[in-house]
């Protein structure tokens, strides 16, 4: 698992409230594929597949954590539908190519496991 120190440090001196669930999350993103890597893009762990940021944690508000799943920074075609199939409509879809889940406990996320890692590794398969 690539486990990025400077995210973990992040995280520490962040002293956020739903940590154990963002560890959960971080594990479980770095766990679906080997290839993922981390770091921190728009204040918050980033998820980078093939040299693309695919995947921002949302830690604020303090709530809830939210998973954006996108195709990177640069601007490009809108396909005309949904990137991947969500057969549990687990996702928020914000565009056909920009989805978020969002969770607020450890049961969710325990809950939503097995989907959630089949949405990742669908998502890492499309660009």
């Amino acid at each position: 698992m690539n486990k990025n120190e400077k995210v973990t440090t992040f995280l520490d001196d962040l002293n956020h409230p739903l940590r154990s669930e963002i560890d959960l999350l971080r594990t479980i993103l770095l766990g679906t594929n080997n290839q993922i890597t981390e770091n921190i893009k728009w204040n918050g762990p980033n998820f980078v597949f093939d040299g693309e940021d695919r995947i921002t944690m949302r830690v604020q508000p303090p709530k809830q954590i939210q998973l954006i799943f996108h195709r990177g920074a640069k601007v490009k075609t809108q396909p005309t539908e949904k990137l991947i199939n969500d057969d549990q409509q687990l996702l928020e879809w914000r565009g056909n190519d920009r989805a978020i889940i969002g969770f607020k406990s450890l049961e969710e996320i325990e809950k939503q496991e097995l989907p959630l890692r089949t949405i990742i590794e669908q998502w890492l398969s499309v660009s």
